[in-house]
């Protein structure tokens, strides 16, 4: 990426011979230059003095950071401090996190905003198919196949640039699209399968419950590459379309024709996005179509597979490299005793030291003030992206130490006790990981403003107060090294990569075990990284995963993302022309659903859950369901979405479920509504 003036402004340009993407960039890539001058930058320190933000220089910073943490260490015990880091963050930041958190901090609490976002997808592809990669195949595949199923994914308002592969099996009339909204995408499919929120794994078993009625399964593939089916089997034997169409509402015709778009097509791909995994049986649904795909003999088939679209810049490197409790640097595992020693050898520690798994984020934050008394965060925004967000905020009032590391003032460095400025994106190199596994080298486009540190200089710094040598020096060349080391015979082995190999252009899908090694751009050819070489099915229950409604929350409520504004629209609600384009968050209904409320097309609205309202104006829909109410999660005020969300999370992944709560809805009158600035 490079920059061009662009009036008062500075414009990003992608890079045409880059051939992810060929130099096409959505609206927040080519406007995110603006934020490196930003007026709101944060240049110098911030310390609380007698309850306010004030200045500070940065040794008076990083001294009462690290003395605060002390502190809580020396009270309550090492694990009562916690960090929380971010899947933006570079592949070296990670690894460093993680690094900070066990050796400096010697907490077993940590973790990272990905557990909101790709965590379940993780979990399922872990256990069947025994490696977690967004995409097993190159992304230009999902332009050359012949029938796609893109289950709870918008890819034209979350990944524009991903257009340039759907086009071809839309164009082919070979686009499956599972939404419960009518989007811009999923209106133009082929077809379109409007499943209530969290009925996906009704869905899947209806489509496998016909594949094996009608005898379109692969059965050589599941005998000789996969165990397991028998089980998944008898679960889908159960799930008939018309039993699945009363649970769903997708006509039981419709799940019948995607059952034979995908088993009439020489090359398929089946696909899950956050629709599908921010439920509490997120993990049981992706295993759900993952039985599809196995069903069907899809995964390492040329043009064929089951993968998942990545939510974050660096989704996928940012969950590979330890900045949670339960996993070790490369995708190795705490339970791993040789990942454990090979870790701790590096580290010149006993493996013990980084072994110990901890609480989940959502644990966390639930925890800040009883269990929880010092929290790290590096490249977040939780007081708007965490679940109930308003419990957040109430418990950080209560927390004795936050050190928040931002680049702007966010809505959660208000609690913050010490607040470091760090150089953005663009200001120093490191490495990233695509969705395909591809590592990808960033290097510095323009200098740092006088002031903020790299966040590598500032856990080295912190470290250092702590008595702790985290690496020989801040350069992110020296910390990929050592990560280099760290991830050698790893599921996601980084030893054979080096920043010459990148700076030379080469392109390198992990692992790549050895400096002669190409790289692995399509896994599963021969055989699967289990211990026997065979995939997994996993048989899970057909079930709806919403939260039960009843007389005083009679709706759903589904949150997801707008074209315009990006996670917890930190960055992107300060850019005039995003900020003009998507000003506020817009309660989709449908008019008959609205009229029965009382409610008016533009009109204020209040919604709440069991656990919170939200206040916002109301669109008419009729893309969406009439029993379903959908919102984007990108402000803050009374306007912060995930005041409403909440409940059980996940039992194998530890996500709550973002994507469907009960609700109900009422209309406020203008004077009633809250005035509200971000």
């Amino acid at each position: 990426m490079t920059f061009a003036p662009h009036g008062e402004t500075v414009r990003a340009i992608g890079d045409p011979t880059f051939d992810v993407n060929a130099g096409d960039l959505c609206m927040k890539g080519f406007t995110a230059a603006e934020t490196l001058a930003h007026p709101d930058r944060l240049l110098r320190p911030l310390v609380r003095r007698k309850g306010r933000l004030v200045e500070a220089d940065w040794d008076e910073a990083l001294d009462r950071a690290a003395q605060g943490f002390r502190d809580v260490a020396a009270r309550a015990g090492v694990d009562a401090n916690a960090t929380f880091g971010s899947g933006a963050l570079t592949n070296e930041k990670a690894y460093a996190l993680g690094k900070f958190a066990r050796l400096a901090l010697n907490t077993a609490n940590f973790d990272y905003n990905g557990r909101f976002c790709m965590s379940s997808a993780a979990a399922a592809a872990n256990r069947s198919l025994g490696i977690d990669r967004g995409l097993p195949f190159p992304v230009s595949w999902l332009g050359d196949t012949d029938v796609l199923l893109l289950a709870g994914g918008n890819p034209l308002d979350t990944m524009p640039p991903l257009e340039r592969y759907l086009a071809s099996p839309r164009a082919r009339g070979g686009l499956i699209v599972v939404d419960p909204r009518a989007t811009a995408f999923a209106s133009n499919a082929a077809l379109h399968l409007q499943a209530a929120p969290g009925t996906d794994a009704i869905v899947a078993h209806a489509i496998l419950h016909v594949l094996i009625a009608e005898r379109r399964i692969d059965d050589a593939y599941i005998a000789a590459r996969t165990v397991g089916f028998a089980d998944v089997r008898r679960a889908a034997e159960r799930v008939d379309p018309e039993r699945a169409e009363r649970k769903t509402g997708v006509p039981a015709d419709a799940l019948r024709r995607a059952a034979h778009m995908l088993a009439d097509a020489k090359r398929a791909i089946v696909l899950t996005g956050r629709g599908v995994e921010q439920h509490r049986n997120g993990t049981d649904a992706a295993n759900a179509y993952i039985n599809v795909a196995l069903a069907l003999g899809l995964p390492g088939r040329e043009g064929s597979g089951y993968g998942t679209l990545t939510g974050q810049g660096n989704g996928q490197g940012g969950r590979e490299h330890g900045q949670k409790s339960d996993q070790l640097p490369g995708y190795g595992s705490t339970d791993d005793p040789i990942a454990r020693e090979r870790i701790a050898a590096i580290w010149n520690v006993t493996p013990a030291r980084v072994g110990r798994k901890g609480m989940a984020a959502a644990e966390i934050f639930a925890n800040l003030g009883d269990r929880i008394h010092g929290l790290f965060i590096m490249g977040s925004n939780p007081v708007v992206s965490a679940p109930r967000t308003a419990d957040v905020r109430h418990r950080l009032t209560r927390t004795e130490h936050l050190v928040v590391c931002d680049f702007f003032r966010s809505e959660t460095a208000e609690y913050a006790h010490v607040v470091l400025p760090v150089r953005q994106w663009a200001e120093e190199p490191g490495t990233m990981t695509n969705l395909e596994g591809r590592v990808v080298l960033r290097e510095a486009c323009v200098a740092p403003p006088s002031g903020p540190r790299g966040d590598l200089d500032v856990l080295l710094a912190l470290a250092k107060r702590m008595n702790v040598l985290l690496f020989a020096d801040a350069e992110p060349e020296t910390v990929f090294e050592e990560l280099r080391r760290a991830t050698a015979g790893a599921t996601a082995d980084y030893s054979g990569i080096t920043y010459a190999r990148l700076r030379n252009g080469e392109t390198l899908h992990w692992p790549v075990p050895d400096i002669a090694h190409a790289g692995t751009p399509v896994l599963f050819r021969e055989r699967f990284p289990t211990p026997d070489g065979r995939a997994r099915f996993i048989a899970v229950r057909a079930d709806a995963a919403i939260e039960k409604t009843d007389s005083a929350y009679p709706w759903t409520f589904t949150t997801g993302r707008t074209r315009e504004q990006y996670l917890s629209g930190n960055q992107t609600r300060r850019i005039a022309r995003l900020a003009s384009a998507s000003p506020e968050p817009l309660a989709e209904l449908h008019p008959n659903l609205a009229v029965r409320c009382g409610v008016t097309d533009g009109g204020r609205i209040r919604i709440t859950s069991r656990r919170g309202t939200v206040e916002m104006r109301a669109r008419y829909s009729t893309a969406i369901r009439p029993e379903t109410i959908f919102a984007a999660f990108h402000w803050s005020g009374a306007r912060t979405v995930n005041d409403v969300i909440g409940g059980p999370t996940d039992p194998h992944s530890k996500m709550p479920p973002f994507k469907s709560c009960a609700v109900r809805i009422e209309a406020i009158a203008e004077s009633m509504s809250e005035a509200i600035v971000d």
